[in-house]
């Protein structure tokens, strides 16, 4: 999966087309890796809980969602900006599965159990990009630090 994903979108001609999940799970890696790298910290628990929501939200081995996370960094690092890859969503999500998304985003910040004024600032701008409103991304982290509070 890795290779294909890494040959399609470094322009390789004869390569078979991914398939429209494999965007939406590598565009989703993407997001919360943007976000995990928000405050210059890519910490261990920020990594287990990508690998684990990759694993959950798309039905992955531990291996699949590590290869993911290295094709999204390669993704990541290959573009100027991360409009593709909330394009990618909007362009296939729900607003229910862009909701879960940014909850996501949330749970990655909260991961740490803390939240930076870069990782606000990223999560509002991937609110934004994503075309939720504010009160569902606050809907959204407010869920989460409900979430926090009952573990």
């Amino acid at each position: 999966m890795l290779g294909r994903i890494l040959d399609v979108f470094s322009g390789k001609k004869d390569v078979p087309e991914i398939t429209k999940q494999e965007r939406i799970e590598s565009a989703t890696c993407v997001l919360l890796l943007e976000v995990a790298g928000a405050d210059n910290e890519f910490l261990p628990e920020e990594c287990e809980y990508i690998i684990k929501t990759l694993c959950a939200r798309f039905s992955l081995s531990q291996e699949q969602a590590e290869e993911l996370i290295e094709a999204a960094n390669t993704r990541r690092a290959q573009s100027f900006d991360i409009w593709k890859f909330t394009n990618e969503i909007n362009e296939t999500c729900t607003l229910a599965e862009k909701k879960e998304i940014i909850g996501e985003v949330w749970r990655v910040i909260y991961a740490d159990r803390s939240l930076s004024a870069h990782e606000d600032y990223i999560a509002h701008k991937l609110g934004r990009l994503l075309n939720l409103t504010h009160p569902d991304l606050i809907e959204a982290k407010v869920k989460v630090l409900e979430e926090l509070r009952q573990s």
